[in-house]
C-alpha cells in the first residue's frame, strides 16, 4: 500500500466496530456492521441499517445487501438483531481476521454507503477513508496498519 489516495484499506478484526470482518471458506472477504443516519432537525429522524458486504480476495466489492430499520427511536432492535445474525449466518463458515479491501460506494434508500475517499483540504494533510452514512470508522496512512479512528 502507497501513500496518497488508496487503492486498499486494511481492517484488522477486533471486539468493537469492526467484530464481524473476515473470510468465507471460498475465499471471499466480509464487512457485516451497523451504519446509521444521524438524527437531525434540518435533516429527520435518521436511518438505522445492518449492512453486509462481500469482496473478493482481491478486495473488490462483489455484493452490498443492506436491511433498512428506520429511525433508531421506532426501530424494533429485535427484528435489527435477527437481522444481523441472520446475514452472518448466509456466509456459511468464516474466519475472523484482517481483511483488505478497496474504497467503495453503493447508493441504496437514497443513502451513500461505502468506504469513501476524502482528499485532504489542505497541503500537508493526508487522505482518509471513511465509512458511511455515519462516519463511525475513519482510516488513514498507514493503509495497511488495520486501525481505525471512531
Amino acid at each position: 500500500m502507497t501513500s496518497g489516495r488508496p487503492t486498499l484499506i486494511a481492517i484488522d478484526h477486533d471486539d468493537y466496530y469492526a467484530e464481524h470482518v473476515g473470510h468465507t471458506a471460498d475465499g471471499r472477504q466480509f464487512f457485516l456492521t451497523t451504519p446509521f443516519v444521524p438524527a437531525d432537525p434540518e435533516a429527520g429522524e435518521g436511518d438505522e441499517f445492518v449492512a453486509r458486504f462481500l469482496f473478493d480476495s482481491a478486495g473488490h466489492l462483489l455484493e452490498a445487501t443492506i436491511d433498512a430499520f428506520g429511525p433508531r427511536h421506532l426501530m424494533d432492535r429485535e427484528a435489527r438483531r435477527r437481522t444481523y445474525e441472520a446475514r452472518l449466518a448466509q456466509l456459511g463458515p468464516v474466519t475472523f481476521g484482517r481483511i483488505e479491501v478497496a474504497p467503495f460506494e453503493v447508493q441504496r434508500s437514497g443513502t451513500t454507503f461505502g468506504l469513501i475517499p476524502r482528499p485532504p483540504e489542505e497541503d500537508g494533510e493526508s487522505w482518509w477513508v471513511e465509512l458511511h452514512p455515519g462516519n463511525y470508522m475513519a482510516f488513514t496512512e498507514p493503509w495497511d496498519s488495520g486501525e481505525y479512528d471512531t
